[in-house]
């Protein structure tokens, strides 16, 4: 299927959902549709690579399909597994003269079959965004079974034979660059690096998601925001976390966002102390 006409037709759909996107992120995501190439988006966390993937399955009618990566992530948990206990049973309910071939056969069939996303991805015949979120957090392991699956949108099931997609799902892989992916995997993907954004677009980006805020409240939580990022500190606020000190301001009937209410709401878009006192000496915050 075509996911976008052009570069321009994607933009203004991204932006239809609430993801306000630049012309880079535009092009690449236009690209990735039209080579049927999978996308790793790599960037700091919390700068809306996951939310682009909600973005680009809502602005095409998809269907969202998420495999969460992690540390001991393995086939059975990506891919398929079978339901033991439920073969078991079916085992045990087989009558005495049964022979194994027939239990077998039975026993390994669709009925007995457990649906991984990866396997769910390929085998739905509708619109699919296929997220594979914090790739980096997964074993090495692991990226040999995406590279055999983004190969060839195709998995084989020893019982069952070769599944291969009827309609290839548009993948899009994040990464927080925790760790470095293997150039075999890159090579398969088109690539975009998300940073945090410039005050003009993250201001855009607060006024499409709290729209009651106004202009001026949003340039000036985007202006605290913009300070605290400039400091070394352990975690950066993220866009969700801009978008959630300006919901506070509203909460709080704090239109001003003064250095009072932000003082009292740091806690919104700091989660270490660490982080706050540094604010506190840097900037006058505490």
């Amino acid at each position: 299927m075509a996911w976008f006409d052009s570069v321009g037709q994607a933009r203004v759909r991204l932006e239809a959902t609430g993801y306000i996107a630049t012309a880079e992120i535009a092009t690449t995501v236009f690209l990735a549709g039209q080579l049927g190439k999978p996308l790793l988006v790599e960037g700091p966390a919390g700068v809306g690579k996951t939310e682009l993937a909600k973005a680009v399955a809502q602005a095409a009618d998809a269907e969202l399909v998420r495999l969460q990566c992690y540390e001991g992530l393995d086939e059975t948990r990506a891919l398929y597994e079978w339901n033991y206990k439920k073969q078991l049973l079916r085992i045990q309910a087989s009558s005495g003269d049964a022979g194994w071939a027939a239990v077998q056969d039975d026993v390994f069939s669709e009925e007995f079959l457990l649906e991984r996303p990866l396997l769910r991805a390929i085998r739905r015949t509708g619109p699919t965004v296929l997220l594979i979120d914090e790739t980096d957090k997964a074993d090495v392991e692991v990226e040999a079974l995406l590279l055999e699956v983004l190969s060839d949108f195709q998995v084989t099931i020893p019982e069952l034979g070769t599944v291969a997609a009827l309609a290839q799902p548009f993948v899009v892989l994040t990464s927080n660059a925790t760790r470095e992916l293997s150039e075999a995997l890159k090579r398969r993907c088109l690539f975009l690096h998300i940073g945090y954004p410039d005050a003009e677009r993250e201001r855009a980006i607060v006024l499409s998601r709290v729209p009651e805020a106004g202009e001026q409240l949003a340039g000036r939580v985007v202006q605290a925001i913009r300070a605290l990022r400039s400091l070394d500190l352990r975690k950066k606020p993220s866009i969700a976390e801009t978008i959630d000190w300006t919901r506070t301001a509203l909460a709080l009937g704090a239109p001003e966002f003064d250095d009072q209410t932000v003082r009292s709401t740091l806690g919104v878009v700091l989660k270490h102390v660490a982080d706050q006192e540094r604010a506190a000496e840097r900037l006058g915050f505490g």
